[in-house]
Parts: structure tokens; C-alpha cells; sequence
């Protein structure tokens, strides 16, 4: 089983950015199997959870937090708003760009999501061998620096 090998590696040889490689791609993989009837996918997901933390957020936000091309978010918008679980309304102050909330549909398919997410993380910890609180902490840290390291080098 590949657990079983990867178990055998020493932490030490592994760059941080594999294992977190791994753990994203792994928790994606996860999430798309337990949202597969619900009719999204991760990516999904996650634009969802960027427009809960900003009500009437606009498109090009939501590509620029959730690292996705501008075309994507639109497709994936599109899909999500015909499934009912988001309204898009023109922006007033900018009427190229679109404004973007959730629904009381995407609302209760987020909170859903969230207990998903919620339940692994409670497995993930269960032992108490790795404090959540501190690794959230070191992690969000890591993301900040790695999201100024990218803006300032990576020129689009």
C-alpha cells in the first residue's frame, strides 16, 4: 500500500511544498468524492467559500484569492448559478465587472461542505499528536509569505 511506503520516507528528505502538495491533492480527491451527488467539485467549493467571506464579491477577486484563471471562475460561476447556489448581478459602479452572493441553496450546500471538511479534520487530529490551532497558525503564515513571494515575482 502506498501509506505503507510512504510512511518508510524520512520527513527530513521531503520539501514542505510536496507534502502540502500532497495533502491538497489528496483532501481535493476526498471532497470530490463526498460532493460528487451534490453536483460540485472542490474548486467549486472553493470559490463558494470565497464568496461567504465576502458577500457581492466580484469575479476577478475570486480568480485572484482562489488562484484560477478568470475564464474558469466565469465557467464555474456560470455552473453554480444555474444550479441555483449563486445570483450574479452587474455591478453598478463597474458595469463590466459581476457581483457575486450566494444563495439560500448555496448557503446550506456550504454549510454541508463545511461539516465534510470539518468530520477529516476531526480524523486527521483525533490522536492530539499535532496541535490543529498551531498548525493553522504556521500554515496560514506560510501562505501568506509564499502569496507575497508570488505577486512580487510573478508577473502576469
Amino acid at each position: 500500500m502506498i501509506n505503507e511506503e510512504f510512511r518508510l520516507i524520512d520527513a527530513s528528505e521531503l520539501p514542505i511544498s510536496k507534502l502540502i502538495t500532497i495533502i491538497a491533492k489528496c483532501q481535493s480527491f476526498y471532497l470530490n468524492n463526498m460532493l460528487n451527488e451534490s453536483g460540485i467539485n472542490s474548486t467549486q467549493l472553493h470559490i463558494l467559500f470565497e464568496i461567504s467571506h465576502q458577500n457581492n464579491i466580484n469575479q476577478e477577486k475570486i480568480a485572484a484569492r482562489c488562484s484560477i484563471n478568470k475564464g474558469a471562475v466565469a465557467r464555474s460561476i456560470k455552473k453554480l448559478e444555474d444550479m441555483g447556489l449563486v445570483i450574479r448581478e452587474i455591478d453598478e459602479n463597474n458595469r463590466r465587472q459581476n457581483k457575486v452572493s450566494l444563495t439560500q441553496k448555496g448557503e446550506e450546500l456550504l454549510n454541508k461542505s463545511i461539516k465534510i471538511l470539518n468530520d477529516l479534520e476531526q480524523e486527521v487530529f483525533d490522536d492530539e499528536t499535532i496541535n490543529k490551532e498551531e498548525l493553522q497558525n504556521v500554515l496560514k503564515e506560510i501562505t501568506i509569505k509564499i502569496m507575497e513571494i508570488t505577486e512580487r515575482e510573478v508577473k502576469n
